[in-house]
């Protein structure tokens, strides 16, 4: 049954149209994973690529929760992609999860992004100099608030802490399943501080909600209105990403077929005018390459969280 809905999936026209395609965004509804989902929808059935394109949304536990029904529910469906990225590589690592990334078909890392460190309007905190000096001082007194445990919002805020000479086993870091909670959180000055990527905050900042303390770029890549930490004297650098994977038990020309689809995705004009408007780089990366890149990915999270002490060595 699966295998002839998957082959329904796709039609064998000239332009080779997939017919149908769902898209799961393993978290709630307003975070980078749901972000990502949903723009990808827009600009495939903008473009004519896909005719339908469905999205559904399975929140908790950084994407475990989802990973887990996906692998389990969608085995052998060509036309079935889930949303993943860094933020799952941690967090199946913290949460002991059962299924793993193995078990997924590797397709494509699609975006990059730098992460930021946001407080409300009205907080004492200016700068990160500030903020160094308050984790200094007592990091449990500071409270981030951020995606899933294990993600790349918590491991920034525990290598922020470790950056500044303050424990990073010891902040006070408050996971949200969705980037709407999260910046519900921090507007309402119900945390210390929030992290994300700058996409989920731009609109707040721009705004005069929420003041940008910097941002985890390179040193000498900051701004004025976009500060980078680096610049400021604190020694953090780190970038998210995000890709889609399929289903496990997938035909050779059902992966095809998916890999071909996105590869036209990213080469459109609305996927680069989304890009341009949330200020996601392109990381585009495919086949043997991203695969490659997936495994050793998460031999490297798993040593960062080790350090860290986020998982037990």
């Amino acid at each position: 049954m699966l295998a002839a809905a998957a082959v329904a999936g796709f039609v064998t026209t000239a332009s080779a149209q997939m017919a149908e395609l769902k898209i799961m965004a393993p978290a709630a509804p307003g975070g980078g994973w749901d972000q990502t989902a949903r723009s990808m929808q827009q600009a495939l059935t903008q473009s004519g690529l896909v005719k339908s394109v469905q999205v559904t949304n399975v929140p908790g536990a950084g994407g475990s929760i989802g990973i887990a029904q996906f692998v389990n529910g969608a085995k052998g469906a060509g036309d079935q992609l889930m949303v993943m990225g860094y933020v799952m590589v941690g967090a199946l690592l913290t949460n002991k999860s059962p299924v793993t990334l193995d078990q997924t078909t590797p397709i494509a890392r699609l975006t990059g992004e730098y992460e930021a460190i946001v407080v409300p309007a009205n907080s004492p905190i200016k700068n990160a100099k500030d903020l160094a000096a308050a984790v200094k001082a007592d990091p449990a007194k500071v409270t981030w608030a951020g995606g899933s445990a294990g993600g790349v919002d918590h491991i920034a805020a525990a290598l922020f802490a470790k950056a500044v000479g303050a424990d990073p086993t010891k902040i006070n870091y408050i996971p949200f399943s969705g980037g709407g909670e999260s910046l519900a959180a921090i507007l309402g000055g119900k945390v210390t501080a929030g992290i994300a990527g700058y996409g989920e905050f731009e609109s707040q900042i721009k705004a005069g909600k929420l003041r940008l303390i910097g941002l985890t770029t390179p040193a000498g890549k900051g701004t004025a209105e976009m500060p980078s930490l680096k610049d400021q004297g604190v020694d953090l650098e780190i970038a998210n990403w995000r890709a889609v994977v399929a289903p496990p038990g997938i035909t050779a020309e059902q992966k095809k077929a998916l890999s071909d689809t996105i590869d036209k995705l990213v080469k459109s004009k609305e996927w680069q005018e989304i890009l341009q408007q949330k200020g996601w780089d392109d990381a585009y990366q495919s086949g043997d390459a991203f695969a490659k890149f997936l495994t050793d990915d998460q031999v490297r999270t798993k040593e960062v969280l080790t350090s860290v002490g986020l998982v037990k060595s």
